[in-house]
């Protein structure tokens, strides 16, 4: 079996101009605005991955979580429930094209996973 790579990273917070001053002094990130609740990084540079802090709005908890892309994200989820895991939500495919969904490991800890756009 081939690694799976972990290339987005997700912060969701409901106080997200707080949060892009804490990461932007801490670590250097600079955000651009994506329209809606997303401001989105390339925080690593080269050699890191991209991500984005996401407006929660108080609708949620705050949250950080990972992402890995995976070549299919229902067949992931149905993998991930064999070996313990449980899927939190369900796959989701975006108006790009993006599939994600969010799972749970046995521990308890949230993750994602996703399959870009054709083409992407």
């Amino acid at each position: 079996m081939s690694s799976t790579p972990v290339t987005w990273f997700e912060i969701g917070s409901d106080r997200p101009d707080e949060a892009q001053r804490f990461y932007t002094d801490l670590f250097g990130w600079s955000f651009e605005e994506q329209g809606g609740p997303y401001r989105q990084t390339t925080a690593g540079g080269e050699r890191g991955i991209g991500g984005a802090i996401r407006d929660v709005g108080g609708d949620e908890a705050n949250y950080a979580i990972f992402y890995a892309e995976v070549a299919d994200v229902a067949e992931t989820c149905r993998q991930a429930e064999s070996a313990g895991g449980t899927v939190l939500v369900a796959p989701v495919t975006t108006p790009s094209g993006l599939v994600r969904a969010w799972l749970r490991d046995p521990s308890g800890n949230r993750f994602g996973v996703f399959t870009p756009p054709a083409g992407g």
